[in-house]
């Protein structure tokens, strides 16, 4: 079944699930673009640090999808200490694209402390008619609640690490998000079957997918969207496109979620924390400073 479309907090409507441009290989960017597209895809997600805006602006234009069509996401990530207004006119430039559907502060540690200020940027170039959504990535309860509390707009979206072996310790923010109406996009939502294989998880998920007669990916995703989630995946196999796109309809009993948070607690905290960091680590010097991205 197509995944359905979430509305914002805007008023806009985000499809449900979204093909990812990071740590995909420029050289083959256009051409996974072009694939995801074809094979269903209308939501794009990239970042000014990724790399390989021009070439996700590429395929798009050479799909067969218009460009009102398709939602577009980019973020800004500090690169070369530009700023928001400089860099998102760079991100327009390197997509091809006049306006941006949805436009993220990729870290808070990129605001230096000041998540409200970097805030009133993203809204003038909303206003500027530069983006037409704006949101956040990364960001903590702390950090939405100086937004809050110095009386701006609510992020439409917060794109956060999820997938079962961080529920621990994301489940205060999920909940958080949803309480105040700001959609999550979960980035690396398969993380147990792409880096920890092995792990407490894959009896549970084989029960469920023997059961629903699934793949694990498919209850994997099923999870993230039980806890509130869109995701942003990516594959270069136009077979497991296929499959993440006929997820859309999958839904696990409370007694299903249930056996995977617990499952996904089981995994020690030191080992989580570290594979976590290696996980959404890059290597990027901002004002002095090393920080945390997907």
């Amino acid at each position: 079944m197509v995944w359905k479309k979430r509305t914002l907090n805007d008023g806009r409507k985000l499809p449900e699930i979204g093909w990812g441009s990071w740590k995909v290989d420029k050289n083959t960017t256009t051409e996974q673009v072009e694939q995801a597209i074809e094979t269903g895809f209308s939501h794009i997600d990239t970042a000014q640090v990724y790399g390989n805006e021009v070439e996700v602006g590429r395929g798009i234009k050479e799909s067969a999808l218009a460009r009102k069509d398709i939602w577009l996401t980019t973020k800004w990530s500090g690169v070369n200490g530009k700023s928001p207004q400089e860099s998102i006119h760079d991100s327009l430039d390197n997509l091809g694209v006049k306006e941006l559907d949805l436009y993220l502060i990729h870290h808070p540690r990129l605001t230096n402390g000041d998540p409200a200020a970097s805030w009133r940027i993203f809204e003038s170039l909303k206003k500027e008619g530069l983006t037409k959504s704006i949101g956040v990535s990364n960001f903590e309860i702390s950090d939405l609640e100086v937004l809050k509390n110095a009386g701006l707009s609510t992020p439409a979206v917060n794109q956060i690490l999820l997938h079962p072996y961080v529920w621990e310790r994301q489940k205060d923010l999920v909940n958080y998000l949803n309480e105040h109406g700001i959609t999550i996009e979960a980035y690396s939502s398969l993380y147990p079957l792409t880096t920890e294989t092995g792990g407490p998880l894959d009896p549970v998920l084989k029960k469920i997918s023997d059961s629903h007669g699934i793949t694990f990916a498919a209850v994997l995703f099923a999870w993230a969207r039980s806890k509130g989630a869109v995701i942003v995946t990516t594959s270069r196999s136009k077979e497991r496109l296929k499959d993440y796109l006929s997820a859309g309809d999958v839904t696990l009993t409370e007694e299903e979620i249930k056996d995977i948070d617990e499952a996904g607690a089981k995994l020690g905290k030191s080992r989580l924390l570290k594979r976590a960091a290696g996980l959404t680590l890059v290597g990027a010097v901002v004002a002095g400073l090393r920080w945390w991205i997907s």
